[in-house]
């Protein structure tokens, strides 16, 4: 039986943000809680094999990747390995941590996660893969409490595999299954393939799991993601890139949750509640200049407190130049903050900018 756990409370479609190494870390989300806040937060992928059998100083910097507050709340605790005992264990801690969930990432393509075995990898060995589910479920669980199980997948390898993999993992009746559109192959090189969320949606139904599927890949905002929604009928849609110098993106949802509860009774066709969904969406949200440069700023002194002595301060980079565009003057403040090496210097460089506007 699948134990949905607090997912069943959500009301749908459920809108989440998609764990992003060097990216999605407690800061931004920190961030992205403060001004547009999605149905759930992931944790950036930890190892599980290293949370069993990594000398303490390198389970206590793993443990600061395990960080949240309670305003990221619900929040999901994502591992990767290929050893189910260890999948076991670090499910276990993630409860006595308090999260909300877990989730096995079996979609990663980096190089050094897949020569674990973990990751993308995964589809290779099904049966490696569900039996890292049950090991989850089963470090998920004690005292009567389960915490519910969800996975992150791609199509398949080298080609799409859709068709053979996805009811292997079905057959272990996680609460969620995240489908990113591409293979493994592809990376992000190729369009995203929407038609095989629906695809998915599909042999769900066929088997009659209560499983839910939600979709992942380009999903540019808020509306885009509604006729998603509508055209494949998926219970989810994970944002990725699109998070990317936009807390903002979320912002608005909370406006339709009675027109939420309203238009997904049993009656209601996948179709027309997107249709109805939408009519219940404020317009995306599109901040100032001044106010996306002013959360930079609070971005870039969180960043540097939470990390000082974790991460280099060129990580935050990637995120000045998705923060500063489409504004006159951007091309040359974003090459000034390039060269910064705090966040005292962000603040003044930013400071002097606005001054001088």
């Amino acid at each position: 039986m699948v134990n949905l756990g607090f997912w069943e409370k959500l009301n749908k479609p459920i809108f989440v943000l998609a764990p992003m190494a060097d990216v999605t870390d407690a800061a931004f989300r920190r961030v992205i809680a403060k001004y547009g806040k999605p149905d759930v937060f992931w944790t950036e992928f930890v190892s599980a094999d290293g949370l069993v059998l990594a000398p303490r100083e390198g389970k206590e910097k793993l443990l600061r990747n395990l960080e949240y507050t309670e305003a990221e709340r619900p929040i999901v605790a994502q591992f990767f390995t290929s050893t189910p005992e260890h999948m076991e264990k670090a499910a276990h801690l993630a409860q006595e941590l308090g999260f909300d969930g877990v989730d096995i990432n079996m979609g990663c393509p980096d190089k050094s996660i897949e020569r674990q075995g973990a990751g993308a990898s995964l589809v290779k060995t099904p049966d490696i893969a569900r039996e890292l589910i049950r090991s989850a479920k089963k470090g998920a669980q004690s005292a009567g409490w389960r915490m519910p199980v969800s996975v992150k997948i791609r199509l398949g390898y080298n080609k799409d595999e859709l068709e053979t993999w996805l009811p292997e993992l079905l057959a272990e009746e996680p609460a969620v299954i995240t489908v990113h559109a591409r293979t493994r192959k592809e990376m992000s090189k190729v369009p995203a393939n929407w038609d095989r969320v629906k695809r998915a949606v599909e042999i769900r139904d066929k088997v009659k799991s209560k499983t839910l599927i939600f979709g992942n890949g380009d999903v540019k905002d808020m509306t885009d993601a509604m006729q998603k929604v509508k055209e494949t009928g998926c219970d989810g849609v994970m944002f990725g890139r699109a998070i990317f110098g936009n807390p903002w993106l979320f912002r608005g949802k909370e406006n339709i949750a009675q027109k939420t509860t309203e238009v997904f009774s049993a009656e209601n066709r996948p179709d027309s509640r997107a249709d109805a969904l939408r009519d219940g969406f404020l317009s995306q949200y599109h901040p100032s200049s001044k106010e996306k440069l002013n959360v930079l700023v609070e971005h870039t002194k969180l960043f540097e407190k939470l990390f000082k002595d974790d991460k280099n301060f060129a990580i935050m980079k990637k995120h000045f130049k998705a923060y500063v565009n489409g504004f006159p003057g951007a091309s040359e403040l974003r090459q000034e903050l390039m060269n910064t090496e705090t966040a005292r210097e962000v603040e003044e460089i930013v400071a002097k900018f606005l001054k001088e506007r």
